[in-house]
């Protein structure tokens, strides 16, 4: 089958290439669930979105609206000519990536240096992300009611911060160790400062920090028991390859997702059937709390959207669900050939492939999965087809090798079509992953044609 780039004329190339920088750059401003619902909500009412708390009166077919979670969950839509209860076509994607947390109790002296204590977030190999220079990026939530936002290590002229890592010339017993362990959990301890405060009896690198940290955001020590501060990679994303065919960054996973997700819903005019794009939080560690696709706040939204098209009984939202179809929007594996052993060649993803689906992911026997049934996804094929969509199909690595999970499940356990359909990544949860842009360009004319074709 040929790639993306093989069938592309100099047109699409160029429109391929411009979309890349777009997404290149937006991913570079959203380096937490809270940025990435700033930025899309910003771009959603550029493109006409209204917020649903201030809508009045009946939906009706071309109204755009959405509708936003405790600052980290966004759901757009653009309602159908078709009723709500025949059905949305839904794209789903999390915003949520791998990452360190600071501690409730983050910051303490160790031999006259101020260290940030940290608890990884989602599944890591924890030695990738010590040496390398790292950004805080957060809130932290006063008792006053203020919210001061922190954003250090992005600017040129910021400092970072970082992990220490053992140097080699003293590393004979560590390297012995196993991967899994040659860092540990409690050793991603962040390096934040080393200058005592003159005059200071107790801990006097720390006062120092503390009272840097009270100059310039007005932020106490006891304010961290209400702050969300992620540890993320500090470079900014940039053109990958020789031939900049690819992009190298933070957070691919589910970002590059998302974000064409995002794009494909905003372009929708008046269509069939209602469009849907739903961001959600918590997908690396289960999908779980208010913000996790296991919330009721999406069964909840579409209620109050039935019951603006006055359909407010329990039989409405059920065939509403049922008669909704989904793309679970995550990411795939793309095939390395420095490890071509984990994967079936036949049965895995490419760079420069097009979108990739799962008809299934889970782990062993196909464990945690939604397997999508043959018809649904003979339909989604038609859609692609319709859509001149260059798509692949693959499963997440070889047999017993590993495996893993998407929100696709959920959406399933509500009973109806789901199927996972994303875009290839090397170097997956790692500080710096890489897309291809032809992939990261067909996604998105992918969830475009899934939007319009789907239910026809």
């Amino acid at each position: 089958m040929k790639t993306v780039w093989e069938k592309a004329d100099a047109k699409t190339i160029s429109a391929i290439m411009t979309f890349g920088d777009e997404y290149r750059s937006f991913l570079g401003k959203t380096k937490t669930e809270r940025e990435f619902v700033k930025e899309a909500r910003a771009l959603a009412e550029a493109k006409g979105f209204k917020d649903l708390a201030a809508k009045k009166g009946k939906l009706k077919a071309g109204d755009k609206v959405y509708a936003v979670n405790r600052n980290k969950n966004l759901c757009l839509f653009v309602i159908g000519k078709k009723p709500l209860t025949d059905g949305l076509n839904i794209l789903g994607a999390h915003i949520d990536s791998p990452r360190l947390d600071l501690k409730q109790h983050p910051i303490y002296e160790k031999d006259g240096l101020v260290l940030l204590d940290t608890h990884y977030y989602g599944g890591i190999k924890k030695y990738q992300w010590v040496a390398r220079p790292m950004a805080l990026h957060g809130v932290v939530c006063k008792t006053d009611g203020t919210t001061v936002e922190i954003c250090i290590g992005e600017k040129a002229d910021d400092p970072v911060v970082g992990i220490s890592d053992l140097l080699i010339h003293l590393a004979a017993e560590q390297m012995k160790k196993p991967a899994s362990t040659v860092v540990e959990g409690e050793a991603l301890n962040v390096l934040a400062g080393s200058i005592p405060m003159k005059g200071a009896e107790k801990d006097p690198v720390k006062a120092y920090l503390l009272d840097l940290l009270k100059e310039q955001y007005d932020i106490e020590e006891d304010d961290f028991v209400s702050a969300e501060i992620e540890v993320v990679p500090a470079e900014a994303p940039r053109d990958y390859g020789l031939d900049r065919s690819m992009v190298l960054g933070y957070g691919h996973d589910d970002r590059v997702c998302a974000y064409t997700s995002m794009r494909a819903i905003l372009e929708m005019k008046k269509p069939e059937r209602t469009s849907c794009c739903i961001l959600v939080d918590k997908e690396e560690i289960g999908s779980v709390g208010a913000t996790g696709m296991q919330s009721r706040w999406f069964e909840s939204l579409l209620a109050k959207l039935l019951a603006m098209q006055g359909s407010e009984s329990m039989v409405a939202l059920n065939d509403c669900l049922n008669n909704s179809k989904m793309l679970s929007s995550d990411v795939s594996a793309a095939f390395d050939p420095n490890y071509p052993e984990v994967n079936d060649p036949k049965n895995c993803a490419y760079f420069g492939g097009g979108i990739v689906f799962n008809k299934y992911t889970g782990a062993r026997g196909k464990s945690g999965s939604n397997d999508a049934n043959a018809e649904y996804v003979a339909e989604v094929r038609r859609a692609m087809q319709k859509g001149d969509i260059t798509f692949q199909t693959s499963e997440l690595g070889a047999v017993d090798v590993g495996g893993g999970g998407t929100i696709a499940y959920i959406l399933g356990n509500l009973n109806m079509d789901v199927i996972d359909a994303g875009i290839a990544v090397h170097n997956m949860h790692a500080p710096s992953e890489i897309v291809s842009k032809a992939d990261v360009y067909e996604g998105y004319r992918a969830y475009q044609a899934f939007l319009t074709y789907m239910g026809e």
